[in-house]
């Protein structure tokens, strides 16, 4: 632990002096961190989410390899056009989950609010603004962001597409889900693919992106199948592979290696022991940084997480023949779009799906959509026999921790479920 804070206050000093000298720290750094994925990985995994810690460091590593074929998108950005572009995703809240992970976020969230930026928007997008303003990150090719379930898309997307002098694309989501909003925002997603083939030079084919849909299509039908059937068996979790399902099922969706690691999971779940100790659904973002919650439930066959609802947000099936549109129905049926009931029905769906004993609704600080809704979710959660831990904290800002009565309170939340103290 040591040499990761070592490697991040260089980052972060380095920062402030040499942009360009931090920049090369940081890709260096994360190389050989991929190394050690490669070939010295965490045994206590499962072979699947040992694959997907190299996919995921992977995909950190080509916007710092090769910005110039990046594209800096939001979470819930359909990437599969921006694949069939040429274009590698450069997402926001995964970057600075590494960033975090690498102890390098905190000059960068002071950046992004000595310069203007309000203490209360997310974390997530503060930490990468500061790391954008200060230099170092490289520039990407193009920007592209939609407006769908974080108000914090609108400030960080035109502030960064403005900072890096790159054209960029905004999508828009209405709440409402029906079809006619599902026609507007398909033909909106032709606009960005004519706009990707301008700024890249490739043609996008629809045969392609049907292939590729299909293969979107698939891969989370294998996620959702892997997850009815761990309800029955026990798969060991640390706190960032329920993250990295999550993310990689929206930036990755579509390509043959996240198709690997749903097959993966399958296998691996088909081979597990029985389930054993209690079991957590995870609502929202993970703090996977948190000495507390890794005491929890980190490693711990008493009690652990077994979904993340980041990872199953699509509800609604769709026809990979009508590209555009099964990309549009996956935006405005996402489950984080419109009223906060919408994902309570869902979370509990899913949390049932996995076998879970309670669930733990996380308010990420700076998340207007998840503080509105945890009392409902409360309610309506414990209505189902689900009991729910409402969870105050950050995924990304440390300072916002309050490590003592997260200790306190999710102890308290695991004994009540008859959890056993992790040795």
């Amino acid at each position: 632990m040591q040499v990761v804070e070592t490697f991040g206050k260089f980052v972060e000093n380095w920062s402030d002096t040499s942009p360009a000298r931090a920049q090369w720290l940081l890709k260096t750094g994360w190389e050989a961190q991929n190394l050690k994925n490669k070939w010295k990985p965490d045994k206590r995994l499962v072979p699947a989410d040992r694959y997907m810690a190299k996919m995921m460091m992977d995909a950190m590593l080509k916007p710092l390899q090769k910005s110039e074929q990046s594209v800096i998108v939001s979470v819930f950005t359909p990437c599969e056009l921006m694949q069939e572009a040429g274009l590698n995703p450069y997402n926001v809240e995964s970057f600075s989950c590494f960033l975090t992970a690498s102890k390098a976020e905190r000059a960068m969230l002071q950046q992004a609010e000595n310069s203007g930026l309000s203490e209360t928007l997310c974390s997530y997008h503060k930490t990468f603004l500061g790391a954008a303003e200060k230099g170092l990150l490289p520039r990407p090719k193009c920007i592209v962001y939609t407006n769908l379930t974080c108000d914090a898309n609108l400030v960080t997307f035109r502030r960064l597409a403005e900072l890096f002098e790159v054209p960029s694309f905004a999508i828009d989501v209405p709440m409402q889900q029906n079809s006619e909003n599902v026609a507007y925002v398909a033909d909106q997603l032709r606009e960005l693919a004519a706009f990707l083939e301008q700024q890249t030079g490739k043609k996008i084919e629809e045969d392609s992106l049907v292939h590729r849909l299909e293969t979107s299509r698939r891969t989370l039908r294998q996620y959702e199948t892997f997850q009815t059937l761990r309800a029955d068996k026990y798969i060991p979790e640390d706190l960032v592979s329920p993250l990295y399902a999550g993310m990689a099922n929206n930036i990755l969706l579509g390509t043959p290696e996240q198709e690997k690691y749903a097959q993966l999971l399958l296998r691996d779940v088909k081979q597990a022991p029985p389930a054993k100790g209690k079991r957590i659904y995870w609502m929202h973002t993970i703090p996977y940084w948190s000495d507390a919650v890794r005491n929890a439930l980190r490693f711990n066959p008493d009690a652990q997480i077994v979904g993340c609802e980041i990872g199953q947000t699509c509800t609604k099936d769709f026809d990979p023949n009508k590209p555009y549109e099964a990309m549009a129905s996956r935006m405005v049926y996402n489950t984080l779009n419109g009223c906060v009931s919408r994902r309570i029905n869902h979370g509990i769906k899913c949390a049932r799906q996995a076998g879970a004993d309670g669930a733990v609704w996380f308010c990420h600080w700076g998340c207007k959509h998840t503080l509105g809704g945890a009392q409902l979710a409360k309610k309506k959660f414990e209505e189902n026999g689900i009991p729910l831990l409402i969870l105050d904290g950050d995924g990304c800002d440390r300072s916002h921790g309050g490590e003592g009565q997260t200790a306190t309170r999710l102890g308290a939340f695991l004994e009540m479920l008859g959890g056993a103290e992790h040795e």
